[in-house]
């Protein structure tokens, strides 16, 4: 109920998920994601692109392009 009036509310199930890449190019990663996730339907989803300003991994306490390195 909204004001008194009833509403049909339906939801679209959401997934956020976050990528952070050192190496790859950006556009592959959006053209990839783009191909992968595309149904042509409501709720496909957006694509944001900003800049990470830092990395630090703190188990370690490497920073910037060493803390996105996974080698044990």
């Amino acid at each position: 109920m909204y004001r008194g009036v009833e509403m049909d509310v339906t939801l679209l199930p959401k997934i956020k998920l976050e990528v952070v890449v050192s190496k790859i190019p950006v556009d592959s990663i959006i053209e990839t994601a783009k191909r992968t996730l595309y149904t042509g339907k409501i709720g496909d989803g957006k694509i944001f692109v900003y800049p990470v300003s830092r990395v630090v991994k703190i188990r370690t306490g490497e920073e910037d392009f060493a803390a996105l390195q996974d080698v044990e």
